[in-house]
């Protein structure tokens, strides 16, 4: 065993035993360590699975009936989907300028509107601090050298008061509300009931939640899992908001109980990249650092917007701008975060107060592309296109050669590709003209210190793989990759989603990994390939599974097809749900149900050693710890770690020799074992009590691209041009400014005018005319896929700056138009970034409504 804290009690809480002055400044690389990179995309493994899953990927999938989508709210009377009732729309003008002093104002405003202002702003001073705890928002990582006091963005702070909310929804709240009444309160009011306090059962027949002890939760998922006839009959799910030692003992007891159903939301988000980036470059992750968009002379942000998802990354665009940058914002919406920054740090430094007080801020793009959905690749390939014929006319100028021969493959097939695709193409499918890619090329051809970050609007694109595969080929083409201020940057949402990756939360691991896995814990692992969010989905509702358990997140509210999703939760003999708050997902349940509650990031976790530390993982590789300040509740709510625990040792017994106990006991224990099985992982106990955390070694941060031929990979991808029947349009589905993920924290997107009001279809006002409609009508929305018909109603028709034939709309409001089906190649990421769908005015009238007695009382 290593020399950790369980070996030498003295390291035990000594958070600043190594000092933070080997940190790496601005330009420079970080220490990553020799070992391979942790990555369970890894193309060199001898996982045969693996490669009939790739092989099979684009075949075509079985039929699953589209749901009755628009009746469903009078089949069923706990709903699936939001309430249909109208808040109450203000529309004002769209915001040019993100953050500044409005945000803070706000961020005050819900953090001690949720918690108080003791506990809240105690909250936040210990948020994404080196000796504090991570944000449970998005995974942006923080600065390797200074923190500021206040390191944390606007939403992160509603994620924080969220979490550290002080109002609790026990037992005697439960008792006094049906399942079927609390589902007809919106996701906001259902978030605002508080935090769950004591582990609750539905019993079959039963509409309540009712108090259960521990061991009889325990018992019940002991017994249903049991009693199954094969543990593929089992679904276990994870959110990204699970740190990496709960993560790594869900995925291990999962294996051990004898099945590979680890279904996560990195399939709904980032699987496209890593099913790009691993053959291409050897990784699944990206290859950057926070210093080096720092030093970056371009940056392209394709299919994100960083103001609303990730609005920390501002303050590293805004340093970027300040040290000469240039950015080229590629999205079908024109966003205020793409536009102007008002970095509220600035109002702590007098030379910059007065400017961020009263200017526009921070003129964040120089060149901005308003795509068309799913436009990006014929885009790149036109930006692409110009570049070669710079080249031509500047030989040896533009293109890098020299990296090219030496580090990588395929080249010559790809120019081909892309001199071969034609001007008229790419104008059509990307809607953006020859002279504005001129410009973009322009601003790229004399520069080598390029990155490329993107996020969901690429990954849920039915060719999302093959876009990534294009930017990673700009990215060879330019060598702007394994070198200080270049290199590839997806944009990870949840705070720990790649992290759960990292640990083993993937439906198809390696099998080095499964051999490691099995060494350590002396079991015989599952080698046969899991389901994934859409298999999962399938298979459930197939009645091919009988449990489906539930570590943290909503899939019904993630996921596609929310009344398929719904379909398949009630044909389970059991769901089992570990959560903070109340959400929808926890109320579509199988014939028995458990909420059983859990910490949060902010939460003390104490345990028979002392006050317990967790880690997480953030979108460029580096892990740092999470330690909470906040006393929990009243209550009995337990740690991740102790439920996953339990429920392991109630249901293994004596098949499995793990000691899960001393697991609970100390997660140092956890950790010796994840240091014994995960390359990078080395000595984690002591690396994680560094400030600031480790990075995980990276193989093309150093040009080091461990593909099977041990080169990066040039792919001639093929440009496909979709056709719509007339009237159709293409929906997209987006975050409002006031939610993270499926959390809603009110009903305003104040960045694009929106408030009171989520139920909204941006339209283009000519697309909007041609119907017969006007501004503020109420639509019904229709998605076509494969012959068949998915309707949502009453929504509002908002006029907006949006490519023409183009609509966007809230999820999960949306998300019942999503196709099960519909899912973009290789990957199986649902596309919910092209959902083809027709606009008509609604059937039905409908009023705004009064909020129900219920939310009053919350």
């Amino acid at each position: 065993m290593e020399d950790s804290p369980i070996t030498d009690p003295g390291k035990a809480n000594d958070q600043h035993a190594q000092k933070a002055s080997n940190v790496p400044k601005s330009g420079e690389r970080p220490n990553q360590g020799e070992a391979p990179a942790p990555d369970h995309y890894h193309t060199n493994s001898n996982n045969p699975s693996m490669a009939e899953h790739e092989a099979s990927a684009d075949a075509p999938k079985r039929h699953i009936p589209a749901p009755d989508t628009a009746n469903a709210k009078y089949l069923h009377p706990i709903l699936a989907q939001p309430p249909e009732e109208l808040t109450g729309l203000r529309l004002e003008g769209r915001a040019k300028v993100a953050a500044g002093v409005t945000a803070v104002i706000k961020s005050m405003q819900f953090s001690w509107s949720e918690g108080g202002m003791t506990r809240g702003t105690k909250a936040l001073l210990g948020l994404n601090q080196k000796d504090g705890f991570d944000c449970s928002s998005c995974a942006w990582p923080d600065p390797d050298d200074h923190r500021s006091v206040a390191e944390f963005c606007e939403n992160g702070a509603k994620a924080t008061a969220s979490d550290a909310d002080d109002r609790s929804a026990g037992p005697d709240f439960f008792a006094k509300h049906t399942l079927t009444e609390l589902s007809h309160l919106t996701d906001r009011d259902q978030n605002n009931t508080g935090r769950l306090t004591h582990p609750l059962v539905k019993r079959p027949g039963s509409d309540y939640y009712t108090r259960i002890e521990w061991p009889e939760a325990f018992q019940i998922v002991a017994d249903e899992l049991n009693a199954l006839s094969s543990p593929d009959e089992a679904v276990f799910y994870t959110s990204g908001k699970v740190p990496n030692e709960p993560a790594f003992l869900f995925q291990l007891f999962a294996r051990q109980f004898g099945t590979n159903n680890l279904p996560d939301c990195s399939n709904m988000c980032h699987e496209s990249s890593g099913s790009a980036l691993s053959p291409t470059l050897g990784l699944g992750k990206g290859s950057v650092t926070l210093n080096d968009i720092y030093e970056a002379e371009v940056i392209l942000i394709i299919g994100q917007n960083p103001g609303t998802n990730h609005p920390r990354m501002l303050t590293a665009l805004q340093k970027a701008k300040r040290n000469g940058a240039k950015i080229i914002s590629v999205n079908p919406l024109i966003e205020a975060g793409l536009n102007h920054f008002k970095n509220p740090q600035d109002f702590m430094n007098p030379l910059r107060a007065l400017g961020a007080l009263m200017g526009d801020g921070t003129p964040i793009t120089d060149l901005y592309l308003q795509v068309r959905v799913n436009g990006d690749m014929a885009l790149l390939r036109g930006i692409m296109k110009h570049l070669f014929e710079a080249e031509d006319l500047n030989a040896g100028q533009v293109i890098d050669r020299p990296f090219i021969d030496k580090y990588t493959t395929g080249f010559e097939e790809f120019e081909q590709n892309i001199r071969n695709t034609s001007w008229e193409d790419i104008e059509e499918v990307s809607g953006i003209s020859r002279a504005q890619l001129l410009e973009a090329a322009n601003m790229l051809a004399t520069k080598q210190k390029i990155i490329t970050c993107w996020a969901m609007g690429v990954t849920q694109q039915k060719n999302g793989v093959q876009t990534i595969q294009e930017i990673v080929n700009l990215q060879l083409m330019k060598g702007a990759i394994g070198k200080p201020g270049a290199g590839t940057c997806p944009v990870r949402g949840h705070s720990n989603v790649q992290g759960d990756r990292t640990m083993g939360i993937w439906e198809r691991v390696s099998s080095d990994f499964l051999d490691s896995l099995e060494k350590e814990f002396k079991f015989t692992a599952p080698r046969k390939d899991g389901f994934d969010v859409v298999e999962s989905i399938k298979a459930m509702v197939e009645g091919r599974t009988k449990v489906y358990f539930s570590l943290g997140g909503n899939l019904l509210a993630a996921g596609p097809d929310t009344e398929l999703i719904a379909e398949g939760m009630r044909k389970q003999n059991l769901t089992v749900f570990v959560g903070t708050k109340l959400n929808r997902g926890h109320l579509v349940t199988g014939k028995t149900s458990l909420l059983l509650p859990c910490f949060t990031h902010v939460d003390m976790d104490m345990q028979r050693a002392g006050h317990q530390m967790t880690s997480c993982e953030n979108s460029m590789g580096v892990v740092s710890q999470n330690k909470g300040t906040l006393v929990p509740l009243a209550g009995e709510m337990l740690s991740e770690v102790a439920i996953i625990s339990g429920v392991a040792i109630a249901t293994l017994g004596d098949r499995t020799t793990t000691d899960w106990v001393a697991m609970t006991e100390n997660y140092d224990v956890i950790r010796d074992h994840i240091s014994r099985v995960i390359p990078g992982f080395e000595n984690f106990n002591e690396k994680l009590r560094r400030p600031g955390g480790f990075y995980l070694p990276n193989g093309p941060r150093e040009r080091k691209f461990t593909t099977k031929n041990g080169k990066a990979n040039f792919t001639a991808t093929a440009m496909v041009k979709h056709t719509l029947e007339p009237g159709q349009l293409v929906l997209m589905t987006v975050r409002s400014h006031d939610q993270f993920n499926t959390t809603i924290y009110e009903y305003n997107d104040r960045y694009r005018g929106i408030h009171n009001e989520r139920r909204v279809l941006f339209m283009n006002p000519e697309d909007i005319a041609d119907r017969g409609l006007k501004a503020k009508d109420l639509i019904d929305i229709t998605s076509h896929f494969e012959g068949e018909q998915r309707t949502i109603e009453k929504f509002i028709a908002v006029p907006y700056d949006i490519p023409r034939g183009n609509v966007a709309a809230y999820f999960p409001e949306a998300n019942p138009l999503v196709p099960i089906s519909s899912v973009a190649e290789v990957s199986n990421t649902p596309t919910s970034k092209y959902v083809v769908v027709t606009v008509v005015a609604a059937k039905e009238a409908t009023t705004t409504r009064r909020p129900k007695q219920i939310a009053a009382e919350v």
